[in-house]
């Protein structure tokens, strides 16, 4: 199955596994990923800040870390675990625009696919240079955004959990997460009787200060 048909599929499992496809983009103001990392971080996180009723500061930069590294992993995810396959999710090819109404969206104009091993890499290195961006225009520390890249991680398994190839999405996930993974110590995992088993960061993304936000399932804030 090449790249195209494996996206096309996941896309089933909801918004955040979509991705446009296609040598045209689906529609105006697309840009490339890379543009989040200079001139256009500023207005991207004063947009989420606008929506979320946080200001255009520190939790607006982390809620819109947060939700890019959703879609990151939730494409990467989802592809190694339909097809065994991870799609090159490289910031100078993916692109993104901020609609009217509704969350971010993605293109992926040439789909090109990495062996499932490239799946930490491949979302990693596609945001760290937003990260960095982040950490020095808006102060958010590491720690949260290393939280963040975990808890968008677990989601996406969730997600996919009972879906065809969840047992793969949930264990690639969990291996990832484990103290030999490139995401060690951002959580642990807890088991609740009759609720089963759940990931609990140990960092909070802040989202608690956004007015009405609370806390989040796996915040550290609720859990401690």
């Amino acid at each position: 199955m090449d790249m195209d048909d494996l996206l096309g599929r996941l896309a089933s499992a909801g918004p955040f596994f979509t991705v446009a496809l296609g040598a045209g983009p689906p529609g105006p103001g697309f840009r490339p990923l890379t543009t989040l990392h200079g001139e256009h971080l500023g207005p991207y996180v004063a947009e989420v800040g606008r929506r979320t009723d946080s200001g255009p500061g520190r939790v607006a930069a982390s809620t819109a870390q947060f939700g890019i590294a959703a879609r990151l992993w939730s494409l990467g995810l989802g592809c190694v675990a339909l097809g065994g396959r991870v799609p090159d999710l490289a910031p100078d090819r993916l692109w993104w625009r901020m609609p009217a109404g509704g969350s971010l969206q993605l293109w992926l104009p040439e789909p090109a696919g990495l062996p499932a091993g490239a799946l930490a890499p491949t979302v990693l290195g596609s945001l760290a240079p937003l990260d960095a961006a982040l950490r020095e225009r808006f102060g958010v520390s590491p720690k949260v955004l290393r939280g963040n890249s975990a808890s968008a991680l677990a989601a996406a398994a969730r997600t996919l959990a009972d879906r065809p190839g969840g047992g793969v999405a949930v264990l690639r996930a969990a291996e990832l997460l484990a103290d030999d993974g490139p995401l060690a110590r951002t959580g642990t995992f807890v088991h609740e009787e009759g609720l089963g088993t759940a990931f609990v960061r140990r960092s909070c993304c802040l989202y608690y200060r956004v007015p009405g936000g609370g806390f989040c399932g796996d915040c550290v804030l609720r859990t401690r």
